[in-house]
């Protein structure tokens, strides 16, 4: 299932969108304390704002913008709230989202074209291994989106690879959405207890959470160990709460398709400004079609790069490549520029190291420090040679280096309220 105006020419694409645009600007004047202000604050007349270029004319908001003026934010009564979750709080305090029927609508139609961009159909059994609690948008989205396309779900939630393989086993799943290094997880716990991954059922993943393709579309170091083990298909998604919306692979795995209908998107450099095309910038986005809090050139953090290039799928729309990493997150190591999922990759290489977690810090001077926390059964004095001379190859630094426990590493890797694994822990946000 392909919507219409996803096959139909850019031009046509543009139209739509700003027509949509428009009427966006209205409903916030009308509804919307913070943009009212805003709009009264900047001088702008909202009438002016005609083309998608024109966007530029208004100021951007900010994560900052959403933790401090929440409420403000808020375009319907109380009483028409259905959901109220919290963003996954990576950068700093999670920030409250409120949905309507109309926004959980929107959501379902959003994960049901995103998983029909990924071939999945409903003769599909898929299993879900996302929580649907601790107030988590995506695990919901996900169920939702399952549902509206006539799929079957199986609801594992988070975790516990012997439930996961009972469920495998047992119910026959197609499909798994699950965050692609916990499907090492799986691949271990099979091989302990003598499980043929080439005679069970599931035949697809749509991975979350972390990417498995590089920027050129081929396989990550990630993607190739469970491809070696596990002969399965892995589509990327990539998503936010405050998007409400997903790019999802097609069957060419060729970057997460835009969905024109559901957003307005712009890549923007450090002075706000639009870069230059193949370049990569801050995602900012415009939601379109969202009731309760919807948003306006919203900075997500995320750097990625956009791909124009026709895709055989017959989709018409443009791509999203995997992000190279989120702004706050970057770091200036030993005057190297680099985003801790270029170190990622790196450590996604060594099949001794267990599980990792990477520790960024201010020193005793405010420059950037990193240490590379991993736990391993192998010789960790070989190892740490192996990872210094890979990371210098890769990324010209060398973070420090820390072998520790299993058990250390699962306390850093699911703190407390954790809705999912952590391997990033960046210190210097407060």
């Amino acid at each position: 299932m392909i919507p219409k105006i996803e096959q139909a020419s850019l031009s046509e694409i543009k139209i739509f969108q700003e027509k949509k645009m428009r009427t966006l600007l209205s409903y916030l004047e009308e509804n919307s304390k913070f943009y009212q202000k805003r709009f009264k604050d900047n001088s702008i007349d909202i009438f002016t704002i005609k083309t998608v270029e024109d966007l530029e004319k208004i100021p951007v908001t900010t994560k900052e913008d959403l933790q401090i003026n929440n409420e403000d934010f808020i375009c319907v009564k109380k009483e028409e709230i259905i959901d109220i979750v919290t963003t996954s709080g990576t950068l700093g305090d999670p920030v409250t989202f409120m949905l309507s029927n109309n926004d959980l609508d929107r959501l379902s139609y959003n994960e049901y074209i995103s998983f029909a961009c990924a071939g999945i159909t409903n003769k599909d059994v898929v299993q879900l291994t996302t929580t649907l609690d601790k107030r988590f948008m995506a695990g919901l989205a996900y169920f939702l989106g399952i549902r509206k396309l006539g799929a079957s779900v199986i609801r594992t939630g988070v975790g516990s690879p012997e439930l996961q393989w009972d469920s495998i086993i047992r119910l026959k799943p197609t499909c798994l959405v699950v965050v692609p290094s916990f499907l090492l997880k799986l691949i271990s716990y099979a091989k302990k207890h003598q499980i043929n991954l080439k005679e069970v059922s599931v035949q697809k993943a749509v991975c979350i959470g972390e990417p498995v393709r590089n920027q050129n579309f081929t396989l990550n170091a990630l993607a190739k160990k469970i491809k070696e083990e596990w002969d399965i298909e892995l589509f990327s998604t990539y998503a936010s709460t405050e998007m409400s919306t997903a790019f999802t692979d097609c069957k060419e795995k060729n970057g997460g398709h835009h969905h024109p209908e559901l957003i307005i998107t712009e890549l923007l450099d450090e002075n706000n400004k639009p870069v230059k095309e193949g370049e990569p910038g801050e995602l900012t986005i415009t939601t379109l079609g969202v009731e309760t809090m919807p948003l306006l050139r919203y900075k997500t953090g995320d750097v990625v790069t956009i791909h124009n290039e026709p895709c055989k799928c017959g989709r018409n729309t443009y791509r999203i490549g995997s992000v190279l990493g989120r702004k706050k997150q970057m770091i200036k190591l030993k005057g190297t520029t680099i985003f801790p999922e270029a170190i990622k990759s790196v450590l996604n290489e060594f099949n001794e190291i267990i599980n990792f977690v990477i520790e960024i810090y201010h020193n005793e001077i405010d420059t950037d420090e990193v240490v590379l926390k991993i736990e391993t059964n192998s010789d960790e004095g070989k190892l740490k040679t192996r990872v210094a001379e890979r990371c210098k190859t890769k990324l010209r630094v060398v973070p420090h280096i820390e072998f520790t426990s299993k058990d250390e590493i699962q306390k850093l890797r699911f703190p407390k309220l954790s809705r999912k694994p952590v391997d990033i822990i960046d210190k210097r946000i407060t």
